[in-house]
């Protein structure tokens, strides 16, 4: 079973990712050596990116994309006419925080 009530709770109320980060804290010897907030905050870390993580595998599945892309792929090389600049800045998605719309003109699957 599990070796502390915290970590049943934190289950229970679906903190999943704080759950396996106490776990991970439980395990470090030196961890002591940080202040309850510094601990805290190690915690609460680890359940934002879960929860992010989470979010992203379902809009992924959501999205049914027939092909996985990744921008560190893309080859700039390939004679498109694609500006690295732009688009490094485009790929970083600043973009979307500012709440503006793209449009994509042109060919946009791999390279012949």
């Amino acid at each position: 079973m599990l070796a502390h009530p915290t970590q049943e709770r934190l289950l229970a109320l679906g903190l999943t990712g704080m759950a396996k980060a106490l776990d991970d804290q439980r395990r470090q010897p030196d961890i002591t050596a940080l202040a309850f907030e510094e601990r805290l905050a190690l915690l609460l870390d680890r359940e934002t990116m879960e929860r992010e993580n989470k979010r992203l595998v379902a809009r992924l599945r959501f999205a049914a994309l027939r092909q996985e892309a990744v921008v560190e792929d893309v080859d700039l090389r390939a004679p498109r006419g694609l500006d690295r600049v732009l688009f490094h800045r485009l790929a970083a998605g600043d973009w979307i925080d500012r709440k503006q719309n793209l449009l994509v003109i042109g060919p946009t699957g791999p390279a012949s």
